[in-house]
């Protein structure tokens, strides 16, 4: 009998995390982009994204932080087949669906990545479920 514990996961698993991962560290970039952005850069917009970067709360800036810089870490997590992923990428997609939630529903400024970057987040949450429980993850 093979021990749960120690189940080799197949290579579909960890090219998916490596996937994850890449798309985390984009929004790592995102991030970056946008809170680094300075008053010339801003200035350069339309005036309705100048309002809207001034207009933003600090707790909406604070919930993408937690979104993209938890999911990167919980992505690297499934890459290391670590258990400790899904809370992690848990973290990540609540603060995911809080930030998406305020751009839908406060400034109404949805597109197609909108519930895309949901969907991403619930499945990496479900892969991370998955891999524990078929004992990929230690």
């Amino acid at each position: 009998m093979t021990d749960v514990a120690s189940q080799k996961p197949p290579i579909w698993f960890l090219v998916i995390s490596i996937i994850a991962l890449i798309w985390n560290t984009l929004g790592v970039m995102a991030y970056l982009g946008q809170t680094l952005m300075t008053d010339e850069m801003i200035a350069q917009l339309p005036k309705a994204e100048q309002d809207m970067y001034a207009n933003l709360p600090s707790w909406y800036l604070g919930a993408f932080a937690i979104a993209v810089f938890a999911g990167t870490i919980g992505s690297l997590a499934l890459v290391l087949k670590k258990k400790w992923a899904f809370n992690v990428l848990l973290i990540s997609l609540v603060a995911a669906i809080i930030q998406m939630c305020y751009l839908a529903f406060v400034i109404k400024m949805t597109n197609a990545m909108t519930p895309m970057i949901i969907l991403v987040g619930i499945a990496l949450v479900w892969l991370s479920d998955y891999a524990t429980k078929k004992g990929w993850l230690s």
